[in-house]
């Protein structure tokens, strides 16, 4: 009897075509964070079409998909739909030439600069599989379209608006597109993308003329200290084998050349990987902030804002073996064991409340000729364009063909048994 996962795959020449005309099309209309009306309204169309018991606007612009096969274990698939405010210099014929007014009125640019459109068309596709050979699998799959990663609100947003009510699933399973050769698929158990927060700093001073210091308290200064002081957190407070970035990314202060200004704002982002080092790094960040603010005289105390927070994705086991075994059996060469990533999601929010194990991979999205020739260079991190960079946009082929393969063959390693 043919494997469970070659049966249903053997589809996949007749899906292909449509999984890549969708793919361009979310490409070329990207919508951000809780904006992703005309995606959410594709994916859940296409959802019906095939059957599925859909249920919309879950969190917002949620989309969840359900499809009944017979008594068996529960497998939920989970793709993000958000795109970035970054203008697209890929010069493909599809690329985006979207804009949208921002909260301060401006026009932004719009792109797919993460590889969310390709997580997308491949959740249709092997939802689209599955719901074709419904005789070579028993059990209940669910495909979860879920807004605003990017921001960090969506999984969140999608759980208070009644996720859970959902089928209780046995497993959830997420992929994401980076910058390796398109094919590759890599799994790693246990601690896999960093926790992420973001913190907005204001702090205090008294403004006066340039030409008078003695009569302010110059908040430029505690600034620029802060962010000098800031770079010893990870290399003199944190063991040289504890991984930690701290990246200050933002400093507004002042009007004009001659004005010493009554505050500055820093914007900062830590990446860590467990709960003990990111206390240690967000208690060094306050103890700092607020002992240089103290000795530059700041008539208030500083304000340390969270603005933004993602939890660590660490894999579970078990779900971790079963899906690298079925890669390793499925993906042969092309299924490899991934280096563990400084990036942050949201998804692992959605078995947390549900109190299911999860399994989150990679594949691959560059150009494997391409990526070759940078690897012989010694040049891949200048010459491959990396997730939110303009230049970030994963080639059609093989990557479509190997997200749609990945997630069937994983979620037939719960439903083809």
């Amino acid at each position: 009897m043919a494997h469970p996962a070659h049966t249903v795959l053997s589809g996949l020449d007749d899906v292909r075509a449509d999984v890549e005309d969708l793919y361009r099309d979310l490409h070329r209309h990207p919508e951000l964070g809780l904006r992703e009306h005309r995606t959410a309204k594709k994916a859940a169309n296409a959802l019906r079409d095939l059957g599925y018991d859909v249920t919309e606007g879950v969190g917002g612009t949620g989309v969840i998909g359900v499809l009944a096969n017979g008594d068996g274990p529960v497998v939920m698939a989970r793709a993000d739909m958000d795109a970035l405010p970054v203008r697209e210099r890929t010069g493909l014929p599809y690329a985006s030439t979207a804009t949208v007014t921002g909260e301060d009125g401006d026009e932004q640019p719009v792109m797919h600069a993460c590889g969310h459109d390709v997580h997308v068309a491949c959740l249709i596709g092997c939802a689209r599989l599955l719901a074709g050979r419904r005789d070579a699998w028993r059990g209940t799959f669910v495909a979860l379209f879920q807004p605003s990663e990017e921001q960090g609100n969506g999984a969140e947003a999608m759980i208070d608006d009644g996720l859970t009510t959902s089928p209780r699933p046995d497993v959830v399973l997420a992929q994401h597109v980076l910058p390796y050769p398109a094919g590759y698929v890599g799994t790693r158990p246990g601690s896999f993308l960093s926790a992420a927060d973001s913190l907005r700093v204001t702090v205090h001073g008294r403004g006066a003329h340039g030409s008078m210091p003695q009569a302010a308290v110059d908040p430029v200064v505690a600034a620029a200290m802060i962010v000098v002081r800031l770079q010893t957190v990870v290399s003199r407070e944190l063991a040289a084998t504890t991984p930690a970035v701290l990246t200050v990314g933002s400093i507004h202060a002042g009007s004009g050349p001659n004005v010493i200004p009554d505050r500055a704002v820093i914007e900062l982002n830590v990446r860590t990987y467990d709960d003990a080092t990111r206390g240690q790094v967000l208690d060094a960040i306050e103890r700092i902030v607020r002992a240089e603010c103290e000795a530059s005289r700041s008539p208030v105390p500083p304000e340390i804002e969270r603005i933004a927070s993602f939890p660590p994705t660490v894999n579970d086991e078990e779900p971790t073996r079963r899906v690298a075994d079925a890669f390793a059996s499925y993906f042969g060469d092309d299924a490899h064991t991934v280096e563990r990533q400084t990036a942050s999601e949201d998804m692992s929010e959605i078995p947390r409340a549900f109190g299911v194990p999860f399994t989150y991979w990679a594949i691959g999205g560059i150009d494997p000729g391409r990526y070759a020739e940078a690897a012989r260079n010694g040049t891949v991190s200048e010459d491959i364009p990396v997730n939110h960079s303009a230049g970030f946009a994963p080639v059609v082929q093989p990557t479509l063909d190997t997200g749609v393969s990945a997630l069937t063959v994983a979620a037939l390693a719960w439903l083809g048994g």
